[in-house]
């Protein structure tokens, strides 16, 4: 364990003012107040806070960040209070401390809402001071560094909470050093196999290629000497996380990879980096496509730095970047690298003018999502802002737009402005006519065409890339879908006023909103469309004094034709009338889900499952029952084509809701088979309703099973899985 005058000799290399009795306080305070602590590799607690401080003097970060690494467990894990510390180390610490100590309470690998919410949390806690963003990272990084000690069970939620949460914010931070550990370090635990292999066949590589990374260093050092330009050359091989990366991502094996060697040459202005380029590409044959230039556009982190891949030395790719010494720190280092918290002699102080664009990009997000989004929502936005790699666009007028990887013009538009992006009907990619599903490349100039006329069509959302622009087109079509139900909403009001005898007006609607508890007669319609409020009671609320008919006289009504059908909260399905239909009957069923009088059903023998294509057939009297498209019983109705609806669903895949669905199991006349059959079903989750057992010969014997699942994804995982076992010997679906 770290003694007290080693921690102060790590400061004082970068630090020669630092408050030596200030860290000394710290060190004393925090190892009494952990006292007998032990962790659960049997050490002292009191190292894991040491350990985390010396993580932060390689970061050469100010004393308070220092001290608050060492009282950051404190409050959570000892008697020491928030009022002692600030008593005794001061506001500024006492408060880093307090941020740490809620960050630490967070459970952000726990269900998609609460998770939400608790990244919200930590964003806004390190919104206001990112120093206790760095030292969550340390603590984060010695909690990885020691794992192996973590019991088993909690292992892989750490490693998964750290790779989706806590690496990328170090790579927007600009942490490169420090991201690559923590994804290495969560992909060893989350996939011990691959990390294995990758590892092996890099080592027996390496052995194959001999000091390659040293010849090629000794190579490029000597050419750049040669021209005049005093470089320092690093080499490296790929770390494993980043290697695996690229084989998903681009679906090739390890022989196909052609760049596992990378190489930083540190040179000591901006124009050696561009001279040192000219170097490179004279020696050595460029490989295209794969050259970038973020001297000229940094990346929203503050990387500096240019790209370039050249064939080098037997016939291997080699990737290069070329940066200036302060380049290199800002790479290395990220937003520790700045100066935020030091004065002049490196002392802490007031955050200086200066603020670098990782942290402004982290004050722009917390911006942005303090609009109102949902937790999902919020959830969404964020990770696709931390994780994806960015493509730099620009407008017709020069404006630089940063997007991830992968974006289109859709994501551009909206980037652009909200009002461009729901009014977007075409686009020109440097100069041409482009489909707005594009892949967006780096130095694109793009030209959104707009039409007031437009209003973003719901697929978007599958099309868009950025959180931002799958938002937009989420509330365009909202409105959209609660303008359909006004409107629908509103017609079913004015023929129930006709009904009732009573005049029908907006005003007087209006004046009654305050008796449906809505804010505006356009709420109220909306209502009435989605079967929400009664007719009976919107006429009511108008005319207080107005009496409904009464059951017997609504049922001769509607025997007469006049058909008063009341709306309620169904199954949620989206119907769309067909050419055709008889309006009198079917007008007040409503585009989206809602039952009352029209009950909604599903088909016997088979029901239908969310994936599956359905229709649904209107009887008389009973209401709309729902086919799949598959299903033999439609022929039935094949002679009756005004009964049959377009319906879609519209089930949100965060929905518990369950859907019936009904499988044939051919199964061993063997003992246990009914009990793997039901295990089988039960480990995936599916919910038995019915069974029935029939005898098909001595050997094998029928199930037929009423089962209730999400889905059709769901179902078929269960099918595959009684597939899998082996007492069974066929499975199939039953669709009426």
């Amino acid at each position: 364990m770290m003694r007290q005058y080693e921690l102060v000799e790590r400061v004082r290399r970068y630090n020669p003012n630092t408050d030596e009795a200030l860290l000394d306080r710290a060190y004393v305070y925090a190892m009494r107040a952990h006292g007998s602590q032990l962790r659960a590799s049997g050490d002292p607690y009191f190292s894991h806070p040491l350990e985390v401080a010396a993580i932060l003097t390689d970061l050469k970060l100010d004393d308070a960040t220092i001290v608050a690494a060492l009282l950051h467990d404190t409050i959570e894990d000892t008697s020491a209070t928030k009022a002692e510390i600030e008593r005794l180390f001061g506001h500024q610490i006492a408060t880093l401390v307090e941020g740490l100590t809620k960050i630490k309470k967070l459970d952000l690998v726990s269900k998609q809402a609460k998770q939400a919410e608790n990244l919200r949390k930590l964003l806004l806690a390190i919104a206001d001071d990112v120093r206790v963003l760095l030292v969550k990272l340390a603590d984060r990084l010695h909690n990885m560094r020691t794992l192996k000690w973590v019991p088993p069970e909690k292992r892989d939620r750490v490693a998964q909470e750290t790779l989706d949460i806590y690496a990328p914010l170090a790579a927007r931070m600009g942490m490169q050093d420090m991201r690559e550990e923590l994804e290495d370090l969560s992909f060893r635990q989350l996939s011990p196999e691959a990390y294995e292999s990758i590892t092996t066949r890099v080592s027996e590589l390496r052995q194959v290629n001999g000091p390659l990374v040293q010849e090629i260093e000794r190579e490029l050092k000597d050419e750049l000497a040669r021209r005049g330009i005093v470089a320092e050359v690093k080499g490296r091989e790929k770390r494993p996380y980043s290697i695996w990366g690229k084989m998903e991502r681009k679906a090739i094996g390890f022989e196909q990879l052609s760049d596992l060697y990378g190489f930083r040459v540190i040179v000591s202005s901006v124009e050696d980096c561009y001279r040192a380029l000219g170097v490179v590409h004279t020696k050595w044959a460029i490989v295209p496509g794969r050259f970038k230039d973020y001297i000229s556009t940094p990346k929203p982190n503050d990387y500096r730095s240019v790209h370039t891949t050249v064939v080098g030395p037997r016939r291997q790719r080699v990737e290069m970047q070329i940066r200036t010494r302060d380049m290199e720190e800002i790479a290395e280092y990220g937003i520790a690298a700045h100066a935020l918290y030091k004065d002049a002699s490196g002392a802490p102080g007031e955050m200086l003018s200066h603020e670098s664009r990782a942290y402004a990009w982290l004050r722009k997000t917390i911006e942005n999502l303090s609009q109102g989004l949902s937790p999902e929502e919020f959830l969404e936005h964020t990770k696709l802002e931390l994780f994806h790699d960015q493509v730099f666009c620009f407008t017709p007028k020069g404006r630089l737009i940063a997007l991830p990887r992968k974006a289109t013009p859709i994501d551009f538009a909206y980037a652009v402005h909200t009002d461009v992006g729901n009014t977007a009907v075409g686009c020109k990619i440097n100069g041409s006519i482009a489909p707005l599903v594009s892949e967006l490349k780096n130095g694109d100039e793009v030209e959104i065409i707009t039409s007031k006329a437009q209003t973003p069509p719901g697929a978007w959302e599958t099309i868009a890339v950025t959180g931002k622009a799958r938002a937009a087109v989420r509330r365009a079509t909202r409105a959209a879908v609660r303008a359909q139900y006004a409107g629908l909403g509103r017609k079913i009001a004015e023929r129930a006023f006709a009904k009732a005898g009573k005049s029908f007006s907006e005003d007087a609607v209006a004046k009654a909103t305050p008796r449906l508890a809505r804010a505006a007669a356009e709420d109220v319609f909306a209502a009435v469309g989605r079967g929400e409020i009664k007719t009976d009671d919107l006429v009511r609320a108008v005319y207080p004094d107005w009496v409904p008919p009464r059951p017997e006289e609504r049922a001769a009504q509607q025997a007469n034709g006049e058909g008063w059908f009341e709306l309620k909260r169904g199954h949620n399905l989206k119907f769309k009338i067909p050419e055709g239909a008889k309006a009198e009957r079917l007008d007040a069923i409503p585009i989206r889900g809602i039952n009352g009088e029209l009950p909604v059903r599903f088909a016997p023998e088979g029901g239908a499952v969310p994936g599956d294509r359905i229709v649904g057939i209107l009887t008389p009297g009973e209401g709309i029952t729902i086919y799949p498209i598959q299903s033999p019983s439609l022929q039935n109705f094949e002679d009756a084509p005004e009964r049959w609806l377009d319906v879609r669903w519209d089930v949100d895949e965060l929905s518990e809701g369950r859907f019936p669905a009904r499988i044939i199991v051919t199964a061993r006349n063997a003992p246990g088979s009914l009990a793997q059959v039901a295990s089988a079903i039960g480990d995936r989750g599916g919910n038995i309703e019915g069974l029935q057992m029939r005898s098909r010969s001595a050997d094998f014997h029928e199930m037929v099973i009423d089962i209730e699942v999400f889905d059709l994804r769901h179902l078929n995982s269960i099918m595959a899985d009684l597939k899998a076992r082996e007492v069974v010997s066929q499975v199939e679906r039953v669709n009426g």
